[in-house]
């Protein structure tokens, strides 16, 4: 994911910030501004070209449940507080959802950007 990212502009600051209360998947910067961004990938069938998730109305971003929200928000909070003491940057969090088709070996990728948490 993290090509995918540098592709698109962005700068990868950190992988897999963890700590006990939450964790995140991506730490990356762009245009000044950092972003927190979170991970979500399903493996399911794809049916000339659409998956079976649009089909059936399921969205990878279902599974952000408010104790998921909770945990990234206090990772967040540390991460700002342990890199940025001073000068806290701009900031936002976004969700990039990954579709795979593991037999066919193709994946689609969408990327939501500047989710309130």
């Amino acid at each position: 994911m993290t090509k995918y990212l540098e592709n698109k502009g962005f700068f990868v600051i950190d992988r897999n910030y963890r700590k006990k209360w939450g964790e995140l998947d991506i730490v990356a910067q762009k245009d000044g501004v950092v972003h927190f961004i979170e991970v979500k990938t399903v493996s399911r069938k794809s049916y000339a070209g659409k998956f079976e998730q649009e089909i059936n109305n399921y969205r990878p971003e279902d599974n952000m449940h408010p104790w998921k929200l909770q945990r990234l928000r206090r990772a967040i909070q540390t991460y700002l507080l342990e890199k940025y003491r001073s000068n806290e940057p701009s900031w936002q969090f976004d969700l990039i959802c990954v579709f795979l088709d593991m037999d066919k070996k193709v994946g689609k990728v969408r990327f939501m950007k500047d989710l309130i948490l």
